[in-house]
């Protein structure tokens, strides 16, 4: 979820054909790689209509170094773009993590508390709730979506320890909209195809003219 779209800072072995240039598993615990992860990077974020962001994305047998160094420079992402949420499909990593921080954004106190879910299902969702909601695979719309007032998500943390998180309104609203993202969904799927098609063809249009 976002307040602003993201403006790339550094790239991080990049290809603007495939995201990543490579995968998780390419990494190993060598000096040179070591070194290579000191810095967090802020990655280039995904927008629509790209087909990444439409595919189903794999479970992750294990929170690894590899792993954590990706749930890093996605917070750092985050909050590059002033967001307050991210999934790895939303730049170009098909693993099924998210990051949410909803502290960070709206305060001025500068302190970071991110949330890292691997592997989050919902085990539990009740109620029902309308927010407007943004996307920074979809930026500068949003519009009122419909969702579960209250959710309980389990998952394992950044520490590969099992977790379960329960959260209401925003935060509520936070967890399942990432977690659509794993499942190929934007929130723009949960309006009128009218709707999401006019926008679709201003996102391509937009992109076409770049």
């Amino acid at each position: 979820m976002w307040i602003r779209t993201l403006f790339c800072k550094q790239r991080f072995n990049w290809d603007s054909t495939i995201g990543y240039n490579g995968t998780l598993d390419d990494f190993n615990e060598s000096t040179d790689d070591r070194q290579r992860f000191v810095t967090m990077a802020v990655l280039p974020i995904l927008t629509a209509p790209d087909r990444r962001l439409k595919q189903i994305s794999k479970p992750i047998s294990e929170v690894d170094n590899a792993l954590r160094r990706l749930m890093d420079d996605m917070a750092e992402t985050m909050y590059d773009a002033e967001g307050i949420g991210l999934a790895a499909p939303q730049v170009g990593v098909l693993k099924r993590v998210i990051c949410i921080d909803l502290h960070y954004a709206h305060n001025d106190d500068g302190v970071k508390n991110p949330i890292f879910i691997a592997n989050p299902v919902i085990v539990h969702a009740s109620g029902e709730i309308v927010w407007k909601e943004g996307c920074l695979s979809v930026p500068e719309y949003n519009s009122e979506v419909t969702r579960f007032a209250h959710i309980v998500v389990q998952g394992w943390d950044r520490d590969n320890q099992a977790m379960e998180i329960s959260g209401e309104a925003l935060l509520a609203v936070c967890l399942q909209h990432e977690i659509d993202h794993l499942d190929g969904k934007l929130f723009i799927d949960h309006i009128s195809v009218l709707k999401r098609s006019i926008l679709l063809k201003k996102l391509k249009k937009q992109k076409e003219e770049k």
